[in-house]
């Protein structure tokens, strides 16, 4: 008898504690990011925005949950995302790791995210290994990687008769996946690579290496970096006379930020593939203009941002759906890949399983500065690539989640 008491005891024990795990209403987000880098205008500040605005956007808050958002800066450096990727773990019990640009951070972070069971959902770095040979149970790779810039840029920059490259690639995980990544599909294409030479991240004077990339005779400078150091590159490259002298520039990574940085004088005409441009559609255009009047510098939204706010509009739903926060990193991912996405950032989509985030890409070119009506009108569309073709197919995928 005092044994089926105890038994019965037990179950309605388990019982209550699987009902609490399932309506706990407590969320918490970390935003980790690049706040004062060369990649802080493309996330920083303003992917916390776009978090708190996704957060707001939900409702949850009015139906009685709680849900803290807490940022911190990685400095662009593996052993500081690492360290604090702990740290909010351990001490501020962190639900989220969102965010987290550069893919050396990134791929840092990532054994943690699965060490402490926490979600991961990556917007900022760019290197395919997260969804490839990195991939794991905690991590959604979701707005785009170096293998959709690749094949649409290194695709069609070849083919339309740039078929001999010379790259300027970032000495970091991202460049070298970018530059392997275009290198493959310019071979693929017909086209040769005449060389390539790696610059430090953070890179002030080009004038070597753009010197190099002259000498190469390439027709292409194919430049595999980002942020500042892609409008570094590109405004020393019009110095040093490098269109004018009959080279073109691949920018296989730009941002709209950098666009407006450097200036449509020195940006038009060239080629870019982004997931995301403020200007597509209505839906687009409504987020935009309400993430612009709260933004640094009333600053349209990069692909990094709007990718954030996606991310977190479907972690929460999950939640909601699971009945609660469970508090597990691996069940929550679970739970994403099993519902299809809907926001106004990228319309409808899906989590694949090996954690890529499915949606279309666009191939755009950055207007003359007569063809612009205003600010942040820097696009013209080109094309637009499927969201089945716009990244790596899952049967040549290298994840060891995904089946063959």
């Amino acid at each position: 008898m005092k044994s089926t008491v105890a038994t019965t005891a037990l179950a309605v024990s388990l019982a209550c504690t699987g009902i609490a795990a399932a309506q706990d209403k407590n969320v918490k987000i970390g935003v980790m990011t690049d706040m004062a880098g060369l990649y802080s205008d493309i996330s920083g500040i303003n992917s916390v925005l776009a978090v708190t605005m996704a957060v707001e956007d939900s409702g949850l808050r009015e139906k009685g949950w709680k849900i803290d958002i807490i940022s911190g800066d990685h400095q662009n450096k593996p052993d500081v995302a690492t360290s604090l990727a702990r740290q909010w773990a351990d001490v501020e019990n962190v639900d989220l790791y969102a965010d987290v640009v550069t893919s050396s951070t990134a791929l840092a972070v990532m054994p943690v995210a699965v060490d402490k069971n926490r979600v991961h959902l990556n917007s900022g770095a760019a290197s395919s290994a997260l969804s490839g040979k990195s991939c794991n149970p905690n991590t959604i790779h979701w707005t785009y990687d170096t293998y959709a810039l690749a094949n649409r840029t290194g695709k069609g920059v070849t083919k339309a008769g740039g078929d001999s490259w010379f790259f300027l690639t970032a000495d970091y995980a991202f460049g070298a996946a970018l530059e392997a990544d275009t290198m493959a599909v310019v071979k693929a294409n017909g086209g040769k690579v005449l060389g390539a030479i790696k610059h430090p991240l953070n890179t002030a004077d080009f004038s070597s290496f753009l010197l190099q990339a002259q000498s190469s005779k390439a027709k292409i400078v194919g430049l595999a970096n980002a942020g500042g150091d892609t409008t570094n590159a590109v405004k020393q490259a019009a110095e040093f006379g490098i269109v004018q002298g009959g080279q073109k520039l691949a920018s296989l990574l730009l941002f709209i930020n950098d666009v407006h940085s450097l200036g449509l004088k020195v940006a038009n005409g060239l080629q870019m593939t982004e997931t995301f441009y403020w200007d597509l559609n209505d839906d687009t255009r409504a987020f935009s203009k309400r993430f612009s009047a709260r933004s640094k510098n009333n600053a349209m939204p990069s692909m990094v941002q709007a990718g954030d706010y996606s991310a977190t509009t479907h972690y929460l739903k999950a939640l909601v759906a699971l009945g609660g926060n469970p508090h597990d990193g691996a069940k929550v991912i679970a739970k994403m890949k099993e519902m299809p996405t809907e926001d106004p950032i990228f319309g409808k989509g899906s989590v694949r399983a090996d954690g890529r985030k499915i949606h279309p890409a666009y191939l755009f070119e950055v207007k003359k500065p007569e063809e612009s009506k205003g600010p942040w009108d820097y696009y013209k569309l080109v094309s637009t690539i499927p969201a089945d073709e716009a990244f790596r197919p899952l049967a040549e995928s290298e994840c060891p989640l995904v089946k063959k």
